[in-house]
Parts: structure tokens; C-alpha cells; sequence
């Protein structure tokens, strides 16, 4: 199943993205997989580092008929039965009629009813392999269940936010507002695309993209209040480990020094990871659900969802602060059952601190070299149709797979002056030091809510300190003062506020060098595909904002038949200019990105002609990359350019 594109043809360049809103607040978005949030920067009455700032509490369900306000919004859907409800328990203040609820409501009755519960909408709409337009979700509801899609859950928590934010504000229309949502890191052109078009759909108007790893460190920056220079300095790396409900995202920033001021750099991300407290309360609820059947009671599929719901808030428990002393040995754990005995038939169970310790940290956390890698084994020719989790719940070996790829991350970084730094010939023949087998973090920023757990941020750490004490390196230190909730909505607006020109802004661009195919010219022969070229139209670390023109190369573009666009990503081949043509490559260098389908316009030409163009590439303030392919007619007096635009816009096929 492959992502399409519809394309655009035009006699004048494509427009540019929209400028920011004239509003007074920058708004930054966290749309989780467990979570949202929305934060807020005064524009107006904040200066420099100095920033007026705030979390919008989020009017919301939580149990029929009761609305409250809460800093979070857990993303989830519910989806009840049209008798289920009494008229008006729905009801919210800008909304008497709705069919549905999100929020904590959806979360606690879902766990009750498990088929009608939409959860990782946000992890659905990464999901390449199925239709994120088609109603998939909740994945195994029975057929009398409605069903909506990835695309339509996530476009109703955005709704959500910005109904929520114009009650509170109404004399500051949201659509007049700065506005970035965040995403994972790793997420793929085709994600990005769907998170902007779920926000086109909640009403939103102009937006930006930011990566959660940036969000989270814009966040401690601003919650420094300009002290982060006295926390870290140059010839610092710093290892931003975001382990959240449904993703695992690693990102380094290195820290140099330029004109006489520190600044901030992006140099690598980790892949696409789905790992985090879904799987973890997944783990916890398989574990009770063994425990279970020794004492002779089975589960239901549909129970040990219920199950995993129960061991989410069980775990948050039970993995909390202990220097209270209040954290609890066990928790209690009620799992519901059909039919007129709904308590009496429930099954009632319990999960130790005992069990979670040694589910999650020896499971996910554990102590591993740093030369292990994760573990893939050899899957069943038939599977069930769902999210494609890692295979190897080892966050740790993750991470060492990501500091192992990136040795060199920071050798051609100018100002740069830490360790991997580029050395002279002088100060290498003189090193006795043996080179480093891994990219050396000196600082480590945790987020998202697995690491509210002081024990697994203790053990992470620990781990990486061993790898590096094992490579003759220093200690990498914790820096201090991350929100774990809301370091991500909060920083976001932050980055509103810094693309405003104030504050400080971490450079880096793309996380990835970014490559289309090109198809050899050559006679046929029989079972042989034409070779293909890798042709770079962006190199790693392009800015946002700003575009490429490649044209030095003349290509031929087929147009009026169906085509195929093949696009690749490296995080490792850092020195590709654009315009660079890549004849041979090794298989962990360039990363398939998926195949883009798509019928250009003819425009009056016969089918299948082929034109000549040169190539423009542009990184847009949403973060996703746009292919122009321009032809300049020559002949009469009518001299004229026209464009076609590869626009990934990831129409799912069925």
C-alpha cells in the first residue's frame, strides 16, 4: 500500500508559505499519543529571554454530565452508543450537541468499554501500511460500532484545542495566532502532510511543524530564564531522550560557539520508533493476565485491553516519586465483564511495585553494552492488521544503535570544538586516545511521561554513563528543570516566539539529506530493471524556509500517465551537496522513503511525453520537502515557464 501525490501545474511559481499570524500570542500544540496540550507566549508583553507565558486549562468531560478544566487532554475518543448517554451528557460550553467525547471521560469510560475506544490515533497516522483516511478505528471494534479514521480522530482533538482556546480568549481568534504542533523527530514527509491536513480540517490556519525533542529542549531554555548558558557550553552534546505513550525519540544538539555567542545545533535523530507506556501497559497487562490464568480465569481479547488501561494508571502509580514515601506497594485492579453481573463477574487482580519493576525496567531499560543493537526476528508470513511496533522493546539498545551510527555527527560542524570534533593531522598523530566507537553525549535532557519515573531516568542514564566510562569519555550529567507533561506544548510556543526574531533558536534544518531517484536511459533486456541514480535535492541540515535550484541538471519528466517518484533519506552522508548524483551507496546509507505514485498534467501534450526540466527544492515552515520540476518554453514570443509541483499530499489507496 503506497502513498500518492497530486501534483500541480502552473505558468508562475507555486506561492510560498503564509507569513505568521499578526496575533498577540504564539500558541504551540502538543498533540500526543497519550496527551495534548496547548501552551501560549504573550508576543506583546514578553522581551528577549524574558517571556509572559502559560498553560490553557482544557475544558473537557469527565464523567457524564460534568465538565472540568485540566492542564492535559488525554487523546481519546469515545464512541457511544446512540442509547448508552442521557440527552445533554455530552454537552460542552461551545458544543450542546456532540456524538462523541474526548478527554478524560473517553479515557476512563473506554477502559470499561474497550470496543468503543479510539487510542494512538497519533501512532495510526504514521501507520504507512494501511489508509489513514479509511475508518479503521477503534481496530477491532464489531461491525455495529462506528468507526472513524486516524485522520478524522486526530483533526477532533485540534478541534478540541482550539474550541477550548476561543472560549477562554475570545477577544484573540485563534486563526489569528502564531501556531506550531509538534511531531516526533523521525516522522516521515507523508505524516507530516496528514498532520497538516488534520489541522486544515480543525479549522486552523496558518501553522508550523516542530520536531518534540526541539519542543522539549526550547522548553528548558525558556524555563531557564536565560541561566541554560551556565548549564551546559561549547563542545557540548546534548542527547534528548523522548520516550512518550507511544513513541521512543532520540535527538542531539550540539552546542558551539559563534561571533562570541553559544548557539545550538541539531546534528542527528533517531528512526521511527513505536515504543513508549503503550507498550509498557501492554506488557503489564499480558503479565497480570498470565498471573490470571493460574488461578483458572481466562480473558476475553477485549478484557485485557481493559486490562492495559487499568495497569496504565496502576504504573503511573506505582513508578512515582518515592521521597514522599506515599507511593503505594500494589495497586488494584479491577477488570470489567459483559452481561447483568457487571460487578459481581469482574475479575479483580493486582499489580506490585515488584512486577513493574521488573516488567519495565529489566524489559525496556536494560543494561546493555554499547555495541548491542535491537533485536528483529523472523516474523509470521500472516499478521494481524495494526501498528507497527518495534520489534525489540529494548529502548537502551535503540539508543545505542543512534549513538553508534552517528561517530561522526559533529566532524565537519564548523565552530564545534568538543570531543568527535574534526581534528588536524598534528593533534592526531599526537592523540593516544583510542577513537571513539560511539557519538559521546556530555548532557542529557529527559521527556515525555515514562521518564516522570525517577527510577527509569536513573537507570537510562546509569547506562549510557557505563557505555561512556567503557570508551574512556566523562560522565554525561542530567540537565535540570524539564516539565515532563508540558515541556513539548510549551516550547512550541516558545519557538513562536523565537521565530519572532527573540530568544535563542536551534539551528540544524533537515534531519535527514534527502535524495530522488532518477532512472537510467538504456536500451531493454530482458529481466533487468533500468539502474537508478540517488540525485540529492536537499542536503542534511537545509533550513526551513528556504529552497535549492538545481539547474545545472537537465532531467526529462514524464507527464499525462502515471508515474512513480521514489525519495530517499540519510542521516549518515552529511557532505552531499545538492545537485550531488549518487551512482552506488551502502544499504545503511540511503533509507527508502516510500514510493510516491501520481499522474502530472499534461497540459495539451500527448500522454507519456517527456520534458525537460531542471529541479527546485524547497523546506517548508512545515518541515516537509516540495519538488518543483520547471520547463521554460523557448519558442515564439510567449516565453513562459511552467511548473509542476510533486506535492506529497498522501491520498491513501485502499
Amino acid at each position: 500500500m503506497s502513498d500518492t501525490t497530486s501534483a500541480q501545474h502552473a505558468a508562475r511559481p507555486p506561492e510560498g508559505v503564509q507569513a505568521p499570524g499578526g496575533g498577540r500570542y504564539a500558541i504551540g500544540i502538543d498533540l500526543g499519543t497519550t496527551h495534548c496540550a496547548l501552551a501560549w507566549v504573550d508576543l506583546a508583553a514578553s522581551e528577549g529571554e524574558s517571556t509572559v507565558h502559560g498553560v490553557l486549562d482544557i475544558p473537557q468531560l469527565s464523567a457524564p454530565g460534568s465538565v472540568t478544566a485540566a492542564p492535559l487532554l488525554p487523546s481519546f475518543l469515545y464512541l457511544p452508543h446512540a442509547d448508552e448517554l442521557a440527552p445533554g451528557e455530552l454537552e460542552l460550553p461551545w458544543q450542546p450537541t456532540p456524538d462523541y467525547a474526548v478527554g478524560e471521560m473517553a479515557r476512563t469510560r473506554g477502559a470499561q468499554t474497550p470496543i468503543r475506544l479510539v487510542s494512538s490515533a497519533k501512532s495510526w497516522l504514521c501507520h504507512a501500511g494501511v489508509n489513514r483516511r479509511a475508518a479503521l478505528l477503534p481496530a477491532d471494534a464489531p461491525p455495529e460500532v462506528e468507526r472513524v479514521s486516524p485522520l478524522e480522530a486526530s483533526t477532533r482533538y485540534l478541534a478540541h484545542l482550539r474550541q477550548a482556546w476561543e472560549h477562554a480568549h475570545p477577544q484573540a481568534p485563534f486563526a489569528d495566532q502564531d501556531v506550531t504542533i509538534t511531531i516526533p523527530a523521525s516522522f516521515d514527509p507523508a505524516a507530516r502532510e496528514l498532520t497538516v491536513e488534520a489541522a486544515r480540517a480543525a479549522g486552523y490556519g496558518a501553522l508550523t511543524l516542530l520536531e518534540e525533542p526541539q519542543a522539549a529542549l526550547y522548553s528548558w531554555i525558556q524555563r531557564s530564564a536565560g541561566h541554560w548558558r551556565k548549564q551546559v557550553q561549547t563542545g557540548d552534546i546534548i542527547l534528548v531522550v523522548d520516550v512518550g505513550g507511544g513513541t521512543s525519540d532520540f535527538s542531539l544538539m550540539a552546542v558551539l560557539e559563534r561571533e562570541g555567542n553559544l548557539e545550538l545545533h541539531r546534528v542527528a535523530v533517531g528512526e521511527h520508533i513505536l515504543l513508549g507506556g503503550d507498550n509498557m501497559d501492554l506488557a503489564l497487562a499480558h503479565g497480570l493476565a498470565r498471573k490470571l490464568a493460574e488461578s483458572g480465569k481466562t480473558l476475553e481479547p477485549w478484557q485485557l485491553r481493559a486490562l492495559a488501561h487499568g495497569c496504565r494508571n496502576a504504573k503511573e502509580a506505582l513508578l512515582g516519586d518515592n521521597t514522599t514515601g506515599l507511593v503505594p506497594e500494589s495497586v488494584p485492579i479491577v477488570v470489567p465483564s459483559r452481561g447483568a453481573k457487571l460487578i459481581g463477574g469482574a475479575l479483580r487482580t493486582e499489580l506490585t511495585k515488584a512486577e513493574v519493576t521488573s516488567t519495565l525496567v529489566e524489559g525496556f531499560f536494560p543494561q546493555v553494552e554499547s555495541c548491542a543493537r535491537p533485536v528483529t526476528r523472523t516474523r509470521s508470513g500472516l499478521t494481524q492488521l495494526g501498528l507497527p511496533y518495534a520489534q525489540d522493546a529494548g529502548v537502551t539498545r535503540h539508543l545505542a544503535a543512534l549513538l553508534g551510527r552517528q561517530t561522526s555527527a559533529t566532524t565537519e560542524l564548523e565552530g564545534f570544538s568538543g570531543h568527535g570534533a574534526k581534528e588536524t593531522a598534528d593533534t592526531a598523530a599526537e592523540s593516544t586516545t583510542a577513537p571513539a566507537t560511539f557519538l559521546h553525549p556530555t548532557a542529557v535532557l529527559f521527556n515525555g511521561g515514562v521518564f516522570k519515573s525517577p527510577l527509569l531516568t536513573e537507570r537510562t542514564l546509569s547506562t549510557l554513563n557505563a557505555w561512556l566510562a567503557a570508551d574512556g569519555a566523562p560522565a554525561a550529567r542530567m540537565l535540570s528543570g524539564a516539565d515532563m507533561d508540558l515541556a513539548v506544548a510549551r516550547g512550541a510556543a516558545y519557538y513562536g516566539y523565537v521565530r519572532h526574531g527573540n530568544g535563542v533558536r536551534i539551528r540544524g534544518g533537515t534531519a535527514q539529506a534527502y535524495y530522488v531517484a532518477i532512472e537510467s536511459s538504456m536500451p531493454a533486456i530482458p529481466g533487468a530493471e533500468p539502474p537508478i541514480q540517488a540525485l540529492c535535492v536537499a542536503p542534511f541540515g537545509m533550513e526551513e524556509g528556504s529552497s535549492v535550484d538545481l539547474s545545472l541538471l537537465q532531467l526529462g519528466l514524464v507527464v499525462g500517465e502515471p508515474v512513480q517518484f521514489r525519495f530517499f533519506g540519510s542521516s549518515v552522508r552529511r557532505q552531499d551537496a545538492a545537485g550531488a548524483l549518487l551512482d552506488f551507496w551502502q544499504p545503511d546509507e540511503l533509507q527508502e522513503l516510500g514510493e510516491i505514485r501520481a499522474t502530472l498534467p499534461a497540459e495539451g501534450r500527448p500522454a507519456g511525453e517527456v520534458v525537460q526540466v531542471t529541479l527546485r527544492a524547497t523546506a517548508t515552515e512545515t518541515g516537509t520537502l516540495e519538488l518543483t520540476a520547471v520547463s521554460a518554453s523557448t519558442t515564439g514570443a510567449d516565453h513562459q515557464a511552467e511548473y509542476w509541483k510533486v506535492e506529497l499530499d498522501v491520498r491513501d489507496k485502499g
